[in-house]
């Protein structure tokens, strides 16, 4: 099916069209490969990168394209259509990014072309062991030591842990609670910093996520991104761009997932017909459309607030809840369109499945996003 998109800028059909030739050449040949090895495509990254891909949203000054963000949500949507896992990356690096773009020094900033380039790949590292929604009480530490900060504590769930270039480190370096948080720029080489293993996941294997050990890691004190104390806000910022991110490869893939059904039902013939002309097929087909529609109105709505300067936190809690929610329900009715071939991995629906579930827990459960509607709604 062909999506009518209204898009805001000459520039944003070409990016499509190119994001669409980059997802048919690069990217569908290599993913279940990839996802069977469950090996990262770091050499993929780098090819969006050098095609544009990985800066969009970011001011062409730092060596982005100074697109609007409902145009790399959408150029995300494309990606995830094709293959979650280089979707996810992309919308993670995009968010590790935040941090230096937003409050960086001018010498930090001069790493940003390198970074939207996609030569340099970035981590985020926020959630810990025993805190993942409590970010608030984080507890990895920094303590000023000489010209360094050193670093003790533990990272989990961090996507691109041990192939990242740069680190985005939430730590704590003053009191407890949110105004004690800071944000460090660690480089990958630093020692102390250990990537561990890398989780092993029911889905998005080739991007799987690993913990990050730090012990006794020697930050320089220059690299502290922001003022101290001001972390907690610079993570709470990101996310809320993030949390559109996540929306949108909940939309691509639901996306993915509609059209490859519906040209099963269109092929598979039961009873002397195509089973899409069961009105037991057809209607579900129909609603699993009509929630990918609605999905995507949501995430561009919130999208357009965004990029005209005007408070979006609220609708993208909005659109990560429905749009993962709707991704879980049409990636489910995927698989029953297909019956037992759903089942199988000689068809993409039942990878799409198992990916689905994940895009309803990061960038906040989406109970904790129904918990910042709530409290916004009686405030």
């Amino acid at each position: 099916m062909t999506v009518d998109r209204l898009l805001p800028t000459p520039e944003a059909q070409d990016l499509l069209d190119l994001t669409r030739e980059l997802a048919t050449r690069e990217l569908a040949p290599k993913v279940d490969d990839f996802e069977a090895r469950g090996e990262f495509p770091r050499d993929i990254l780098r090819t969006l990168g050098r095609s544009g891909l990985l800066g969009l949203p970011y001011s062409e000054a730092d060596g982005g394209a100074g697109q609007p963000y409902e145009v790399y949500l959408q150029v995300l949507e494309l990606l995830a259509g094709t293959w979650l896992g280089i979707a996810e990356a992309v919308s993670v690096h995009t968010l590790s990014c935040f941090p230096v773009a937003g409050f960086g020094t001018e010498r930090q900033r001069k790493m940003l072309p390198d970074m939207l380039g996609g030569e340099l790949l970035g981590a985020y590292c926020l959630s810990e062991p025993q805190g993942g929604s409590d970010a608030a009480n984080l507890a990895t530490r920094a303590v000023a030591d000489g010209d360094d900060w050193v670093v003790n504590g533990t990272k989990a769930w961090i996507t691109h842990g041990g192939t990242a270039d740069f680190y985005n480190l939430f730590v704590r370096t003053g009191q407890p609670g949110a105004r004690g948080i800071s944000c460090l720029l660690a480089d990958a080489g630093t020692p102390g910093l250990l990537p561990q293993q890398r989780e092993r996941l029911m889905g998005l294997r080739a991007a799987a996520p690993a913990q990050i050990v730090l012990e006794d890691a020697r930050v320089p004190r220059d690299r502290l991104v922001g003022a101290e104390g001001e972390g907690f806000a610079i993570a709470m910022q990101a996310l809320d761009a993030g949390r559109l991110g996540i929306a949108a490869c909940a939309v691509g893939l639901a996306q993915g997932a509609v059209d490859y059904a519906t040209a099963y039902a269109k092929e598979r013939e039961q009873f002397g017909r195509p089973i899409g002309r069961f009105q037991g097929v057809g209607f579900m087909l129909a609603d699993m459309a009509t929630q990918v529609s609605a999905a995507r109105a949501l995430l561009l709505a919130a999208a357009r607030l965004k990029d005209a300067g005007r408070p979006f936190s609220i609708e993208a809690a909005k659109a990560k809840l429905f749009a993962t929610d709707a991704a879980m329900r049409v990636t489910t009715d995927a698989v029953q369109v297909l019956g037992g071939y759903g089942y199988s991995a000689d068809h993409p629906v039942e990878r799409w499945f198992r990916e689905a579930k994940v895009l309803q827990i990061v960038e906040g459960t989406n109970q904790i996003q129904r918990l910042v509607i709530s409290r916004a709604m009686i405030a």
